[in-house]
């Protein structure tokens, strides 16, 4: 996949903060020629609203009241003629005031000029007729009396009444007009206000689905493409190239995650070459050690019967000649009897070591901790009651292991700790145990000389030793067989640095019942004879 920006296309690619930017000013700029035209079919549909309901309607109605006026002037004058009476002029001086109130009205009112034309012909008319009829009318009753009017005089007032009010229908004609004129006005603003308005939804309309389509297809979809191939790829498809196309920054960002898949891949094969190499090496160090291990058994093995006869013979001429040879020769042949004896030890507690977790005798069942430490108390019991030592324990609990092992585990932890014992008291040793989640924890504490904190590693290593031969006999092997056999059952062991009279070693045992099954040993069983007994003293 490319990362030049370019589409399957060959045309350039836009971001997706482009494609955001161009709608967005789309749509500023649809609202914004929506709000143009929308205030304008409003504003039109209002003057015209306005111009029919604040000014042409008022100036119908003020015409109408203009008409009632003159009418009531003409009948207060013809009832005056007719009666004489003063009263019957009311109506002519309130239809007076009131004509002289709407004409002021109807010159405020931005009134059309044809209108205004119309207006002043009425005044003029209404003008002639009050000058020309009324107002003599008024004085002749005054000083003739009432009913002296004749019928010439009567026929002209009519006349000229009837001229007047020709005058206003002309004028209520030309407000119908314009009442006609702004109600087709407004009517024509109201069509062009629904029309923009149904134009602006529509447009909003497909406004929207373009929006969503341009994202459905532009954005969305090149993004699903892109989390699909992408989860494909983390589900193990790393051959698999990612393409996802759509906008610049999407192609981009598929361009990272393709050249992050393209690492991974690389190192991912590295990572599976490596560990193809560490497989064959582990098989092949899995394969030495066996050998090794097989080796050690059958040399230990095999060493013992000419060992074994190497001793004999030293003792047997130890016997049978000593005191026959000079003082030398019973010495070294003294060396000789102790050399061949501590060899004997050795390939034998050897041999044992190299038997831990090998043989097919040893199981992994819930065994109580009192037995297999009666039995090691039993194998030292001569070297208990020489030192008089005294052993203190509580009531051990039940764990999963091999029993024959776990003999072997107390009887070098006590035997070790009545061998370093201190000169000036006699041996104490304290057995303990206290539940840890799954496990078991143990220690064995003593009184003797106690090891150096710098030595908490040291000790169970093999065939390391602290002390001189000549001091304390050993072979060094006794706390690297306790270390074996313990965490050949799934433990741990260490010496307790914080005590500072003695020793203690603290050792965990997996409890029977709970938690995981110690670890079984992989390593094939040699062909060995049965398992020996165990030793008749500790192995140090």
């Amino acid at each position: 996949m490319g990362t030049s920006g370019a589409g399957r296309t060959g045309m350039p690619r836009v971001s997706t903060r482009s494609w955001f930017t161009m709608t967005l000013a789309a749509l500023g700029l649809l609202v914004t020629v929506s709000a143009v035209f929308g205030t304008w079919a409003l504003i039109g549909s209002t003057n015209a609203t306005d111009k029919l309901v604040d000014h042409i309607t008022p100036a119908l109605l003020n015409s109408q009241r203009l008409r009632t006026a003159l009418l009531d002037q003409e009948a207060g004058v013809h009832g005056y003629v007719q009666s004489g009476r003063r009263d019957f002029l009311a109506p002519y001086e309130q239809g007076a005031a009131t004509e002289r109130e709407v004409v002021a009205a109807l010159r405020r009112s931005p009134a059309g000029a044809d209108v205004l034309a119309r207006l002043d012909e009425v005044e003029r008319r209404a003008g002639l007729w009050r000058g020309g009829y009324a107002a003599p009318m008024i004085e002749a009753v005054q000083t003739r009396g009432p009913g002296m009017v004749t019928p010439a005089e009567a026929q002209r007032g009519k006349v000229l009444f009837d001229h007047m009010r020709a005058a206003l229908a002309e004028q209520d004609r030309s407000l119908a007009r314009e009442q006609a004129a702004a109600t087709g006005e407004l009517a024509r603003a109201r069509f062009w206000r629904d029309l923009i308005f149904a134009a602006i939804l529509v447009m909003f309309l497909l406004t929207l689905v373009a929006v969503t389509v341009l994202l459905r297809y532009a954005v969305l979809r090149p993004l699903d493409r892109l989390g699909s191939v992408s989860r494909r790829v983390a589900g193990g498809e790393f051959d698999l190239a990612i393409d996802a196309g759509g906008p610049k920054d999407v192609a981009e960002l598929a361009a990272d995650v393709d050249a992050m898949r393209r690492r991974i891949s690389s190192e991912l094969a590295v990572s599976r070459e490596a560990q193809r190499l560490l497989q064959e090496q582990a098989e092949e160090l899995r394969r030495s050690n066996a050998e090794l291990e097989q080796f050690a058994y059958v040399a230990s093995h095999d060493l013992q019967e000419p060992v074994r006869k190497v001793t004999a013979f030293c003792q047997l001429l130890q016997r049978r000649y000593a005191g026959r040879l000079d003082e030398r020769a019973d010495e070294y042949i003294a060396f000789a009897v102790d050399g061949a004896k501590r060899m004997q030890t050795l390939i034998s507690e050897l041999l044992a070591f190299s038997r831990v977790g090998r043989t097919q005798a040893e199981q992994h069942l819930p065994v109580p901790l009192d037995q297999p430490l009666e039995r090691a108390l039993a194998n030292l019991s001569t070297m208990l009651d020489e030192n008089g030592a005294v052993v203190e324990r509580p009531e051990l609990p039940e764990v999963v292991g091999d029993p024959h092992l776990l003999t072997m585990l107390w009887q070098n932890l006590i035997g070790n700790a009545v061998k370093f014992r201190a000169p000036e008291r006699l041996p104490e040793v304290t057995i303990t145990a206290r539940r840890d989640g799954d496990f078991w924890e143990l220690s064995v504490a003593d009184n003797g000389i106690g090891v150096e904190p710098r030595f908490a590693d040291k000790i169970f290593v093999i065939f390391q030793r602290l002390h001189n031969r000549d001091d304390y006999d050993g072979t060094g092997i006794g706390l690297a067989l306790c270390k074996k056999i313990v965490e050949y059952h799934g433990g741990g062991i260490r010496l307790d640095t914080e005590v500072t009279r003695g020793s203690r070693f603290i050792f965990t045992l997996p409890a029977a019942g709970a938690g995981p099954r110690p670890h079984e040993a992989a390593l094939p069983a040699s062909p060995a004879p049965a398992a020996l007994p165990p030793p008749a003293g500790p192995v140090s």
